[in-house]
C-alpha cells in the first residue's frame, strides 16, 4: 500500500453513530492516520477494538517498563494511526456513549459484524480489517470471528474470548465464578441507571462483601436489584447449571467453531494466574488443528499485568515481563503482528509458537517488596501439550502421604461444612475486588483472609481440608500443562463439590522460619455433573463414584528439597459459590447440610504433566 506523504499525526472524529442491524447505533471513535493535520485519503486496513468500559478511558493494562503510565484508548488508536492504521474504539451497547441495553456477553458479534461493514463503505476502509483487545474486548472477538465477517485478517486476542464460559470465566465445573458477582456490582455502580441520585445512593449503601459471605443469595435480594438489568444477566447466568442452548451460543463457546477463528491468523497472550489461561491454550489447540495459524505467550502474570514482576506474594523477576523478554513492549508486540499480517511485512521469521514461562527455581528469599523471590525461566515449544510431557501418576496414601509407588489401600475422610468454607487464597483471579485477589499466596489465613474463621493458620491445619504432600524431593520435577486428580468417593448428601489445589511447599529459611506454601492451580466439580454437563444427576445414599477434578494448566519447576501438595475440600470460596450440599441449585437455596466423603485411597491419584529431562 503507497502512503501519500509521511504519517506523523492523526485525525480523530469522536463519536459516530454507528447503526446496527436493529436501529441502535454504537458510538465510535475514529482515529485516521494524517498529515500535517489533514486526514490522508487512504484506504487503510482497519482495527477494531471494542470495549464495555468506555471507549475514552485509559486502560490500566496499556503501559509499558519505560511508560507505566497507562494510555488512554484514543492514544493507542493514535500510535496504531501513525503506522497506518484506521482505528475504531467503539463503547458496546447500552455501555457509555452507545445506545441499548446492556446484557453481558450477548449480541456482541452482530455489533461488531455489523460494525466492520458499516466501516467497509468508508472511503477510508481498504477492506482489511484486524481486531485487538483484553479480555471482555476479547471476548466480542471470537464472537464476531464465528460469524465470518468479510475481510477479518488478523486477531490480537489477549486474556479472553470464551473457548467455553460454561467451563472457564463463568462457571467451572459446575459452580459459578463469584468474580461475576464482584464485576456486576462494580459496573452496575458505573452504569447510566447509577447516575440516578437516588439508584447512585442505594448502590452505595450496599455492602456487596457481607452479601456474598452470607451466602443469601436470591434474585431480587442481591446488591443488584437497584439496576434490575445487571441483576438479571447475573441470575440469567447462576441459575443456568446445565450445559444447556445458553451456554452453547457461540458468543459464549467458541469451541465449536474453530474452523472460523482458524480462517485468519490469532495471537493469543494471558498469564497464568488470569481465569483465561486454559481458554488461551484451547484457542491455540484449536485453531491449529483447524489448520490455523496461531501463536501463544503464557507469562505468570495477572490479568493484563504484563509488565510488572509480581502477582501475589510471589515475584518473579525482571526476566517475567514482556518487555525486553518477548518483546520490545506490548505495543511493539501488538504492532508487529498487524504489519505481518495485514501489510504482509516478512512472515518468514517466526518464533516459536508457544512461549511459556515456567515457574520456580528462585532464591526463595524476601524481595525489597517484601514478596517472595521465586523466579522462573522462559521456554519454548512448537506444540501443546509440550512435546517433552509425560503425565506421571501421583497416589494418595494414608498419613497424608503423595508418592509415585502406589501405597497400600487406606481410607481418607473430607468433612465439608458449607457454613465454613475453605477460604480462597490467591489463584487464577480477576475483578474479585474487593473479597479476593489472584496469584500466589502462602497457603495461611489471617484475620483478614475473607471467610477465614479463627483459628487462623495454614490451610493443612483447616478441618474442612485433606492434604495429601510428597517426601521432600531428591531432585527437580518441572511440569508444563493441565493438572488434574482422579478419585473415588462415597458421600452421605446428594450433592457436594471437591475442590483442588496443587501447592509448592517450599522449606524453611531465615525469611520464611515456617516455610512457604504456594498455590499453582486449582480447579473444582460439583458432583452432580460428574457424568455430564447436560443431564445433572444427584448421588444416592451409599453410593461409591470415580470422578475426575481439572485445574487450569500451570508451569512450574518444583526443586529439589520442596515437596509437592495436593489439597482437597468441599469448597473454595470466594472464588466459586458454595454448594448448600442438599441437593438444592445454587442460588436460591434455601437450608444447608454438612457433608462427609470418604476417598478409597487406593483408587487416587494426582496427574502431572511432568517434563522430561
Amino acid at each position: 500500500m503507497t502512503l501519500h506523504g509521511t504519517i506523523n499525526d492523526v485525525v480523530v472524529i469522536r463519536d459516530v453513530m454507528v447503526p446496527m442491524r436493529d436501529g441502535v447505533c454504537l458510538a465510535t471513535d475514529v482515529t485516521l492516520p494524517a498529515q500535517d493535520g489533514k486526514a490522508l485519503s487512504g484506504p487503510f486496513p482497519t482495527l477494531l477494538h471494542r470495549t464495555p468500559y468506555d471507549k475514552s478511558a485509559a486502560r490500566l493494562s496499556e503501559v509499558s517498563v519505560a511508560n507505566p503510565v497507562p494510555k488512554s484508548n484514543l492514544a493507542v488508536a493514535a500510535d496504531l494511526a501513525r503506522g497506518g492504521y484506521v482505528v475504531l474504539n467503539q463503547d458496546c451497547r447500552g455501555r457509555y456513549a452507545s445506545e441499548g441495553s446492556f446484557q453481558k456477553y450477548l449480541g456482541e458479534g452482530e455489533d461488531g459484524f455489523d460494525t466492520l461493514d458499516w466501516a467497509r463503505s468508508q472511503s477510508w476502509c481498504s477492506g482489511v480489517f484486524g481486531t485487538f483487545g483484553l479480555s471482555y474486548s476479547a471476548h466480542v472477538q471470537t464472537a464476531l470471528a464465528v460469524l465470518h465477517p468479510e475481510g477479518l485478517e488478523a486477531m490480537f486476542l489477549d486474556s479472553g474470548g470464551f473457548w467455553n464460559a460454561y467451563q472457564g470465566g463463568v462457571r467451572r465445573g459446575g459452580t459459578f465464578e463469584m468474580k461475576q458477582v464482584t464485576w456486576a456490582f462494580k459496573h452496575a455502580r458505573l452504569s447510566d441507571a447509577a447516575k440516578d441520585p437516588q439508584v447512585a445512593a442505594a448502590l452505595d449503601a450496599e455492602d456487596i462483601s457481607a452479601w456474598i459471605l452470607a451466602q443469601d443469595w436470591h434474585r431480587g435480594a442481591s446488591p443488584m436489584r437497584h439496576v434490575p438489568d445487571y441483576e438479571d444477566y447475573l441470575f440469567d447466568q447462576w441459575e443456568r447449571g446445565r450445559f444447556d442452548e445458553f451456554w452453547q451460543k457461540p458468543e459464549l463457546y467458541a469451541a465449536a467453531h474453530y474452523p472460523a477463528l482458524a480462517r485468519c491468523p490469532v495471537f493469543l497472550m494471558t498469564g497464568w494466574f488470569d481465569p483465561y489461561a486454559e481458554t488461551m491454550f484451547e484457542h491455540y489447540k484449536g485453531i491449529r488443528a483447524a489448520g490455523g495459524q496461531a501463536e501463544i505467550v503464557m507469562g505468570p502474570w495477572l490479568h493484563g499485568r504484563r509488565s510488572q514482576t509480581f502477582a501475589g506474594e510471589a515475584d518473579f523477576g525482571p526476566q517475567s515481563r514482556l518487555d525486553d523478554s518477548i518483546a520490545l513492549n506490548y505495543d511493539t508486540l501488538r504492532h508487529g503482528w498487524f504489519d505481518r499480517w495485514l501489510k504482509r511485512d516478512d512472515a518468514t521469521a517466526l518464533p516459536p509458537s508457544v512461549r511459556w514461562f515456567c515457574l520456580g527455581g528462585g532464591s526463595l528469599r524476601k524481595t525489597a517488596d517484601g514478596r517472595i523471590a521465586m523466579g522462573g525461566t522462559w521456554r519454548n515449544d512448537t506444540h501443546w501439550p509440550a512435546s517433552k510431557v509425560q503425565i506421571i501418576p501421583y497416589h494418595l496414601a494414608s498419613g497424608g502421604l503423595l508418592s509415585k509407588i502406589p501405597q497400600p489401600a487406606g481410607q481418607a475422610v473430607l468433612v465439608s461444612d458449607p457454613k465454613r468454607p475453605v477460604p480462597t487464597l490467591g489463584g487464577a483471579i480477576t475483578s474479585g475486588e474487593p473479597v479476593m485477589a489472584g496469584g500466589i499466596f502462602n497457603q495461611v489465613t489471617q484475620p483478614s483472609t475473607f471467610a477465614a474463621k479463627a483459628p487462623f493458620g495454614p490451610l493443612t491445619s483447616d478441618p474442612n481440608t485433606l492434604s495429601f504432600t510428597t517426601e521432600p524431593l531428591t531432585e527437580a520435577v518441572e511440569i508444563a500443562g493441565l493438572v488434574a486428580a482422579e478419585l473415588t468417593l462415597r458421600a452421605d448428601v446428594p450433592d457436594m463439590d471437591i475442590a483442588i489445589k496443587l501447592v509448592d511447599v517450599a522449606p524453611p529459611n531465615s525469611d520464611y522460619p515456617e516455610g512457604f506454601s504456594a498455590n499453582l492451580t486449582d480447579g473444582i466439580l460439583r458432583l452432580r455433573y460428574r457424568d455430564s454437563w447436560e443431564a445433572p444427576k444427584l448421588m444416592t445414599k451409599g453410593e461409591t463414584v470415580t470422578i475426575r477434578v481439572e485445574a487450569a494448566p500451570i508451569a512450574a519447576l518444583f526443586a529439589a528439597g520442596h515437596r509437592i501438595r495436593l489439597d482437597i475440600a468441599g469448597s473454595n470460596f470466594p472464588k466459586f459459590d458454595v454448594n448448600p450440599q442438599t441437593g438444592e441449585e445454587v442460588p436460591n437455596a434455601k437450608g444447608h447440610s454438612v457433608a462427609t466423603a470418604q476417598f478409597a485411597l487406593a483408587d487416587c491419584r494426582l496427574l502431572l504433566p511432568v517434563m522430561a529431562p
